[in-house]
């Protein structure tokens, strides 16, 4: 408990600096991005310390690269239940596909202006699944954190279910500042609605990505579907789903209610098969 405890404080401490930064700016990607991607790596410079400090063996993060099945999974997740939650919101009119303007965007980017519709996604498409490794800097920063030294050590005294609820509450509440005192998730729905169904996605993911750290005994596994989720959902399905009035803002990204009950099925099928990742005393605490 005492090295959870320590661990806690010093992500809240380390992340202080940056959410001043964050909040001075107002934006997110104040600095360049460089204030957001130091406050992502909050959660591994804490664990590493606490590691250092209490003498604990940094083996325990999870360095090792486990079987690909593993690593396969937890990147095809994210991926699997954004499709299908996207594609929901487009066959009910709730948005359309695609976006135009996006469309338009990436073609200029792109700087082949003779591409189609069609070719311009497929094309974009190609480009984040062989350069989207990007998105791990990122994901592993806090994964190391969360998943590679808290998740566990939760695991072990708590039990799998709490492990993950416990982890996930913390997590949403890191982002918390972002939410009420600067510009994160601000162009979507309202406070109101955005924070509930950003908290729901959270918690679904907590109990993903501690499933598959404890199952390959990697944590990255975790930065996996971290990054994952992050890249198809926020610059793929997110950028590509065309308004369809007002509603549209209530229904897509992690500030609409779409992802929540999806990661939420998800999230479920993997705590179904908790018995197969902790002794059998601890996986219902």
């Amino acid at each position: 408990m005492k090295a959870i405890a320590l661990y806690v404080v010093l992500v809240f401490a380390f992340s202080s600096v940056f959410y001043a930064l964050i909040i001075a700016s107002g934006h997110v990607d104040g600095g360049h991005g460089k204030y957001g991607t130091g406050l992502d790596w909050c959660p591994a410079a804490a664990a590493l310390l606490t590691c250092t400090l209490l003498r604990i063996d940094l083996g325990t993060i999870g360095w090792r690269w486990r079987p690909w099945r593993w690593q396969i999974l937890a990147y095809a997740t994210p991926l699997l239940f954004c499709l299908i939650g996207y594609v929901a919101v487009w066959a009910t009119g709730l948005g359309g596909f695609p976006n135009g303007e996006t469309v338009d965007s990436l073609k200029t980017a792109i700087g082949i202006p003779s591409l189609s519709t069609s070719q311009v996604i497929v094309l974009w498409t190609f480009l984040l699944l062989f350069t989207g490794a990007s998105s791990m800097a990122t994901a592993l920063g806090e994964e190391i954190g969360w998943r590679g030294f808290l998740s566990p050590r939760l695991a072990e005294r708590y039990g799998f279910t709490r492990a993950a609820f416990i982890t996930g509450a913390i997590w949403a509440t890191w982002h918390f500042p972002l939410f009420f005192f600067a510009d994160f998730g601000s162009s979507a729905s309202p406070i109101w609605f955005s924070l509930p169904c950003f908290v729901i996605v959270v918690l679904g993911l907590s109990v993903i990505t501690l499933w598959l750290r404890l199952r390959s005994g990697s944590v990255w596994t975790s930065a996996l579907v971290h990054a994952s989720y992050n890249l198809w959902n926020g610059l793929f399905f997110t950028s590509l789903t065309a308004p369809r009035g007002a509603i549209t803002n209530y229904t897509i990204d992690d500030s609409g209610f779409m992802l929540p009950i999806v990661v939420s099925i998800t999230a479920y099928l993997f705590w179904r098969q908790r018995a197969a990742v902790l002794p059998a005393g601890h996986v219902s605490a």
